[in-house]
């Protein structure tokens, strides 16, 4: 048993294993701030949007609860109509901004992403790791002494690939 497990140890100790954190390197990209304040700026202008928009409901909504027992049963229903269609056009502006949102992030980052993976590929490959890991997946233990924090060698990389 003993003779079947040493070759096994013996090639555990010349392997080696890595692990990076890619969002502290995401983080720190300048063109990662950017692209996240891009995305906060149009975030914020489609809170803007939907809050005009819901003011412009709750308006009409007052005005309606305000004349409705004084209206005819025509203005009544157009009232009615026109708020319900407002609704729809606030669900509609809601779904179109979340989707248009998750567009840009995905636009946005997924260049930055993969550039990141090409730098952490590059320094596996260069340095001989059998694999890297990303601390981000939630690893809850590393062993130093088996494992190299490999995050300052990716961020060199991604400064010789960004030249």
């Amino acid at each position: 048993m003993l003779l079947m497990c040493a070759p096994v140890a013996a090639m555990a100790q010349t392997m080696k294993f890595g692990h990076v954190d890619a969002q502290a390197i995401m983080q720190s990209l300048p063109e990662f701030i950017k692209a996240r304040g891009e995305i906060e700026a149009q975030s914020k202008q489609y809170e803007n949007d939907m809050k005009a928009m819901q003011d412009e409901i709750q308006r009409k909504s007052d005005e309606y609860e305000k004349n409705r027992s004084t209206m005819n049963e025509t203005a009544r229903t157009e009232a009615e109509t026109t708020l319900n269609q407002l609704m729809q056009k606030y669900q509609q502006a809601f779904q179109d901004n979340q989707q248009a949102l998750q567009k840009a992030q995905q636009d946005k980052l997924q260049p930055i992403m993969t550039k990141i993976m090409t730098a952490i590929r590059n320094v596996g490959k260069n340095g001989g790791y059998v694999y890297i890991m990303d601390v981000a997946g939630g690893i809850p233990y590393i062993n130093d002494t088996l494992s190299k924090d490999v995050t300052e060698e990716v961020k060199a990389e991604m400064n010789k690939v960004q030249q």
